[in-house]
């Protein structure tokens, strides 16, 4: 009798919808971020709810924006390879670091930065790249102070298509680096990031007041940069030369803010909605000196980048 109403226009798509149809056309979210709670400017209220109360309650708002790359978008193939090891009193170190890193696709530069150490170790390194002449081993003297200045200054002179980090102290060790080209050179990832919480650690590796700190920083940058990370403290970083020259073009953003340079490259690939991935390593003891970290210092500092980073990325 036409007494029933005509089915309404089905238009609304879940988050999840949209995931699926990407993965079937063969692309990968990076990034999902619900935003804006109130559409219209309200005398300054809509701003204020837009930028503070939505990412805190994601489920009020009405927008979803959805970041994707290509899966595979780069083409593969060998890669070049360069590793910088900033050094602080790490004599004991250098040459096992030269012996136990392993040469790279189509080839691998090992570029040791010494930063201001107390013992010998600028003259291990002159005397490891001089009894090494087969391995390409460049040595720089650090002019600023802190690691990531001397990641900076390392990464400056690299010629490798690929830039990777290893810590002096080789508690991540060095043949653990093959995972990370491969993950890289693959197109699997553009950012892989160690991840020192997934294997069994040696009984000295980690305190357990750091252990809990690193835990908290992870659940917090997954949060803030909307993408997994489980250990953002890992020293151990590594991503292509492209790459890496597009976070410098836009360090701007975020200014000189990081003594440690693991937060700075962090916050720019996510920026740049790099594919950030863990890779599992293996944490050992230290066989020579101690840590550089100060517990409670540093700590604070960190938390005070982290809160840094989330007014840039998260609230905006």
């Amino acid at each position: 009798m036409g007494l029933k109403p005509g089915e309404p226009a089905s238009n609304w798509l879940a988050t999840s919808d949209v995931v699926g149809l990407m993965e079937l056309g063969d692309w990968s979210p990076l990034v999902i971020q619900p935003r804006i709670i109130c559409p219209v400017q309200a005398w300054g209220l809509g701003s204020f709810l837009n930028r503070w109360i939505g990412p805190l309650i994601p489920w009020s708002c009405l927008t979803v924006f959805c970041v994707a790359r290509p899966l595979r978008s780069r083409e593969t193939g060998p890669l070049s390879v360069s590793v910088v090891i900033p050094a602080r009193n790490e004599a004991g170190n250098i040459e096992a670091a030269v012996l136990r890193t392993p040469d790279m696709g189509t080839g691998t530069e090992l570029i040791f930065v010494e930063g201001h150490s107390k013992d010998n170790t600028w003259e291990e390194i002159e005397r490891v790249a001089r009894a090494y002449p087969g391995r390409r081993i460049k040595t720089l003297r650090q002019a600023g102070s802190g690691k990531g200045d001397a990641v900076r200054a390392g990464f400056a002179v690299a010629e490798g298509d690929l830039f990777m980090i290893l810590d002096a102290d080789l508690t991540v060790p060095p043949e653990e680096l093959v995972k990370f080209y491969d993950a890289v050179a693959s197109g699997r990832t553009e950012f892989a990031n160690g991840s020192r919480l997934v294997y069994p650690m040696e009984k000295a590796a980690m305190r357990f007041l750091n252990m809990c700190a690193n835990k908290a920083f992870g659940i917090l940058f997954t949060r803030i940069l909307g993408q997994s990370l489980k250990d953002t403290l890992c020293g151990t970083k590594v991503l292509r030369r492209a790459d890496y020259e597009r976070i410098v073009a836009n360090r701007a953003y975020f200014g000189d803010f990081d003594p440690f340079g693991d937060f700075d490259l962090l916050f720019g690939a996510a920026r740049l909605n790099m594919k950030l991935v863990d890779v599992p390593v293996r944490y050992r003891d230290r066989t020579y000196g101690s840590t550089n970290i100060h517990r409670w210092r540093h700590g604070w500092l960190l938390l005070r980048m982290v809160l840094f980073a989330a007014r840039k990325l998260k609230f905006v």
